[in-house]
């Protein structure tokens, strides 16, 4: 070997990528195994690990059927759209695009730079358009028929030339509503600039807010949905044992959270939407964000998870608990049981048939001191994330509140907040509940704070 060769190569061994007698020989043979072997490694295929299996067998829940929770959802959203009478649905929320092809692609940065969508046909195919090289995400799934590279025409990526690229894009889509629409050119879209929707206008395309469509579509849970809704919570909830052990005079708010997250990762959980932890002082009033503050003995911690879990489910409860190991004064136990009281009855309101506008009036309010600092619902649904329907307090409803009826399936969040106005602490509480063909099931069981609710 001569003095180039060694310099070029140094004592490192050349090794085969490829069995001999399988090497692939074009480069369309090479993509193919690369999408193969990406595919068989998706973390959606590797499933959720040790830890999260052992917990979901010790609670004794049983692992959703995924190919059914998919061929469900997708019929939930093609019933939506032949109500509305839609060709087709365009996707650009990371969230209802999961929804729709159980799939993921760097979630948060997609939210935030539109660089993936989903076309559902109302009769045709899924079309997923990805971001580049990023085919193999949704082999797993099943229900994408075809993926296409995306066109972005975010400034990002076409800067002052954008206006061409979202030209480019629109024929894309309209040639797909052409084909599959058979002649109905109505479209349900859920997030769009307005250089979308009038590039598509001039091909002929009308576009509708799909927001009605999508989250019609995730109303109500199959029981496969929320077989993977009470894994999350399990998961959630060990995550908040990890995070109460850690809850400790002279730790931080940014150190005792980051606890949370830690867990949650581990247990191949996705994000957390909000940074809702507060010590001390800052419980009041409510939504103070994470902060270096060092937790002191006697402070109340209070928080709300808002925790997107294993497959993608919200885990949304909250919890406040006392620092230290010494008792907890009188305001505090006054405000937590007010908390917990106001919980306990909205809970019990919980039926189906009873109507949003009814529930609300009949759920119990903080009393007239703590009520001017209230939270700013009674309830809201929960699923992928936080959902429709939002009931807020009787006094708050207004004209353009919507009314509706609560349906088995349906999963909702109970909120309190309780603190005065002015005052030193506040109290945090949040549970989960099922709509079931009898009444509910509270799907979350963290034990509220012992020292707290005693009396």
């Amino acid at each position: 070997m001569d003095g180039v060769s060694r310099g070029h190569f140094g004592r490192h061994r050349k090794i085969m990528p490829f069995e001999p007698d399988a090497a692939p020989t074009s480069i369309d043979e090479l993509r193919n195994a690369a999408r193969e072997k990406a595919a068989s490694l998706n973390q959606h295929v590797l499933g959720y690990g040790a830890t999260a299996e052992r917990e979901w067998a010790a609670a004794g829940i049983s692992a959703p059927d995924l190919p059914a929770m998919r061929k469900y959802r997708l019929e939930r959203i093609r019933a939506e759209l032949k109500r509305r009478d839609y060709a087709g649905a365009l996707l650009y929320d990371p969230v209802n695009i999961r929804y729709a092809t159980d799939s993921t692609n760097m979630q948060l940065w997609v939210a935030h730079n539109a660089t993936r969508h989903c076309f559902v046909a109302t009769e045709g195919p899924v079309v997923l358009f990805d971001y580049f090289s990023c085919e193999h995400l949704s082999d797993h799934s099943g229900v994408v028929d075809e993926v296409r590279p995306a066109v972005s025409w975010i400034y990002l990526y076409g800067g002052e030339l954008s206006g061409k690229r979202v030209e480019r894009w629109a024929v894309g889509i309209a040639d797909l509503v052409r084909a599959h629409g058979g002649g109905n050119r109505r479209i349900a879209v859920d997030h769009l600039d307005p250089e979308g929707v009038a590039a598509l206008g001039r091909l002929g395309i009308s576009v509708d807010n799909g927001e009605a469509v999508m989250e019609n579509a995730r109303l109500i849970k199959s029981p496969d949905e929320i077989l993977a809704m009470r894994r999350a919570i399990v998961a959630c909830e060990a995550a908040m044992a990890e995070m109460e052990a850690k809850l400790t005079p002279g730790i931080s708010e940014n150190e005792l959270w980051a606890e949370l997250h830690r867990s949650n990762i581990a247990r191949g959980g996705e994000w957390i939407e909000t940074r809702l932890l507060s010590s001390g002082p800052r419980t009041n009033p409510w939504f103070q964000e994470s902060s270096a503050r060092i937790i002191e003995a006697g402070d109340l911690v209070a928080f709300d998870t808002d925790l997107i879990g294993p497959y993608s489910f919200c885990a949304d409860l909250s919890r406040t608990w006392l620092c230290g190991d010494d008792n907890p004064s009188d305001e505090q136990r006054d405000l937590f049981r007010i908390a917990a009281d106001q919980i306990g009855v909205n809970i019990e309101l919980l039926r189906p048939g009873i109507s949003f506008r009814d529930l609300v009036e009949r759920a119990k309010n903080p009393p007239p001191d703590c009520f001017p600092a209230r939270y700013g619902v009674l309830y809201h649904g929960v699923g992928l994330a936080d959902e429709y329907p939002t009931l807020p307090h009787a006094s708050d409803w207004t004209d353009d509140t919507p009314d509706g009826v609560l349906t088995p399936g349906m999963v909702l969040c109970a909120e309190s907040y309780i603190g005065r106005l002015g005052g030193r602490g506040g109290v945090k509480l949040e549970e989960q509940i099922l709509i079931t063909e009898t009444g509910c099931e509270k799907l979350s069981s963290y034990p509220l704070d012992a020292r707290l609710l005693a009396r």
